[in-house]
């Protein structure tokens, strides 16, 4: 009980924090969605980092090295160490000044003013809002596993996920993105802190570092070496995944809600040291555990972090390294489920209504959206029975094929409407047709390659070649955006 308890203060904690942030609300659509672009370089960084950390990092990753070993590192966190910050670079800044200068809110508002369709801006809003479905599962499944498990059963699955939506819709609704970034802020430096504090004691109880990976090596030596759990091939089209943070709606909006453009410095710096803090503690945990809990099928898994909790901590300590994952699950769920209630006020009944809608009643419909999609992913985690690792697996390798878009956007004047809706188009069919076909097939491949290798490739192909063979943009057009 003591553990329940830890949690419910936790959760108080961060609603406290939201209501806070509530007395600073400037009563703007700007300021709901946007902080008014207040958020200086830490803000930032956390906001980037927590969002972009999901319990795909913490449930998802210790659950796949059970499965499969260290080489999970390798899949993810070491090329999401290096294309992270590039694409943070190249696209931030300029993104954020696009933004400051034309008000743009979302992503769709750029590209469609970019390209001058409203079309591609009604197509890429769906695309979106089904490439996000998997990943808001990701957050809503994670926090019922660990609530569930930390209480031995105590707590139903659907209770803890039912808390943390209502936790979620209640700061975000109150404090829209002034209390995401700083409640981001609070609960990725909590994930960061208890994450280490999880490692260091299951690892003291294990028998240290060294007994921990002796008993590995006794029970499954295979985990500690790549051997043939990973392809070359398949770890190789890893590398793609990770492009996914130049697409993803939440992030594109924390990128203009920065207050500068040298406010991205810092998290150019420092997002690498910060994915090793949660990868590496993940990864391991997940192999230690394959040698103390065997028998742990597909999905089941995914629960193999919290299990360790249990076992080698006291209740009190349970508690607050479950806080932990509950704070690295919140810390993107709320920023997810922002973008898609902006996307839906601006791009869709903003966007189409003959005289505009008021700040007040831009709000309004934020919120209100905010509870159908929370209402709507709670109902649909309560069927969804998937590994956290590939339902994230499937989300990223949509948003890394759709990178084409903002890139091209960005620095290729030639690009046009034709060749951008031909790349969303490509994107949405052939990733429906992959879903379905690896769809019961945990190791599904597309001729030994990860899916997104193709998706990328056909997407890039059909950018380039439908912006060649259609008409120019005009000058004094592209001269809005490369002054």
């Amino acid at each position: 009980m003591t553990v329940v308890t830890v949690i419910v203060a936790y959760l108080l904690l961060v609603l406290a924090i939201g209501v806070f942030s509530h007395r600073l609300f400037r009563g703007s659509g700007e300021d709901y969605f946007l902080a008014t672009r207040t958020i200086g370089p830490f803000i930032l960084l956390m906001t980037l980092f927590g969002t972009n950390m999901t319990a795909f990092s913490l449930l998802g990753a210790s659950g796949e090295a059970y499965h499969r070993g260290i080489g999970v590192f390798a899949l993810m966190a070491s090329s999401t160490a290096i294309i992270s910050p590039v694409f943070i670079y190249l696209l931030g800044p300029r993104v954020w000044a696009l933004g400051k200068r034309f008000g743009y809110v979302t992503q769709i508002e750029y590209f469609r003013d970019r390209w001058g369709s409203n079309a591609l801006g009604s197509l890429l809003f769906l695309v979106l809002i089904g490439l996000l479905v998997p990943y808001l599962l990701i957050g809503v499944k994670g926090g019922g596993i660990t609530l569930d498990q930390i209480s031995g059963g105590l707590v139903p699955e659907w209770v803890g996920s039912l808390a943390m939506c209502v936790v979620v819709l209640t700061y975000v609704t109150l404090g829209g993105m002034r209390g995401t970034a700083w409640a981001n802020t609070f609960q990725t430096l909590v994930f960061m802190v208890l994450g280490g504090l999880t490692f260091f004691v299951i690892l003291r109880e294990s028998g240290g570092l060294a007994g921990a990976m002796e008993s590995v090596a006794q029970a499954r030596p295979e985990l500690l070496a790549r051997g043939d759990l990973i392809s070359p091939v398949k770890l190789l089209s890893y590398t793609a995944i990770p492009m996914s943070i130049g697409m993803f709606p939440h992030i594109f909006m924390h990128w203009l809600t920065a207050k500068r453009a040298d406010s991205f410095k810092l998290a150019i710096v420092a997002y690498p040291i910060c994915l090793v803090i949660v990868w590496v503690p993940s990864v391991l945990l997940g192999v230690i555990g394959a040698a103390q809990l065997s028998g742990l099928q597909g999905p089941a898994a995914n629960t193999i972090l919290v299990q360790l909790i249990g076992i080698h901590a006291p209740e009190l300590l349970a508690g607050l390294l479950a806080a932990g994952v509950f704070a690295a699950v919140m810390s993107s769920l709320d920023s997810q489920v922002l973008a898609v209630s902006t996307m839906f006020t601006r791009d869709v009944v903003g966007h189409y209504s003959s005289g505009g809608i008021s700040d007040k009643r831009q709000v309004l419909l934020g919120r209100l959206f905010v509870v159908g999609v929370l209402a709507v992913t709670f109902a649909v985690s309560m069927a969804a029975n998937r590994s956290i690792f590939a339902l994230g697996v499937w989300s990223f390798s949509g948003f890394a094929a759709l990178t084409p878009l903002p890139f091209a956007a960005i620095f290729w004047k030639r690009s046009t409407a034709v060749g951008a809706f031909a790349s969303v188009i490509t994107v949405a069919v052939l990733w429906t047709w992959f879903f379905i076909q690896g769809t019961g097939q945990p190791g599904y491949t597309v001729a030994g390659l990860m899916p997104v290798v193709p998706l990328l490739g056909a997407s890039i192909l059909a950018m380039v070649v439908g912006s060649l063979a259609s008409r120019p943009p005009a000058p004094e057009h592209l001269g809005r955006f490369f002054s």
